[in-house]
């Protein structure tokens, strides 16, 4: 979920999203931290209609508006395997983070945000995420989520490497 539970904005509960996940017959729901990380077992619908699903029946029923950002483990681990950025994935795990997008990222858009970068931030997208690196750590860097948003013209979610292999390893266990 992309903006829950920051800076007292758009407050869930983690039990109470693990009901309504449940309610909509996901099996095993289980979260991850406090940030609307969710893992669970579907085998019948697709990321898309699960997304629509997830937004739908949390704005109705928790009266919060959220982007969810579905992936497989299979897309995780394929995201975990194609990072360009293995030496800060070792080194400094909590400054990379991957961003989570629901359409393709066009090329146009990434020269405009490298174009706008004014730090040591470094990024590369492929498909539908893209993984920044922050070498000069992540709340004081010009690259926020707002410039993000404006030069690749859609909204993302992010997590960090080790909320990211966090979450596989939850996944696993599920054999999602």
């Amino acid at each position: 979920m992309r903006g829950i539970n920051v800076g007292g904005k758009n407050k869930i509960p983690m039990t109470d999203l693990r009901e309504v996940a449940s309610e909509l017959g996901l099996k095993e729901v289980k979260t991850v931290l406090q940030s609307g990380n969710l893992v669970f077992r579907e085998s019948d619908r697709s990321n898309e209609e699960l997304e629509r699903l997830l937004e739908t029946e949390v704005h109705r029923q928790l009266n919060v508006q959220a982007d969810f950002h579905v992936r497989t483990q299979s897309q995780i681990e394929s995201l975990i395997g194609q990072n360009p950025f293995p030496i800060e994935a070792q080194e400094d795990p909590s400054h990379l983070v991957v961003v989570f997008f629901k359409s393709q990222i066009q090329t146009v858009d990434c020269e405009a945000l490298r174009a706008a970068i004014r730090g040591r931030e470094r990024f590369q997208a492929l498909g539908r995420e893209a993984y920044f690196t922050y070498p000069d750590g992540i709340g004081d860097s010009k690259l926020t989520t707002n410039l993000m948003d404006s030069k690749l013209r859609m909204r993302g979610t992010g997590r960090n490497w080790n909320t990211l292999l966090k979450l596989s390893e939850l996944a696993k266990s599920l054999n999602v």
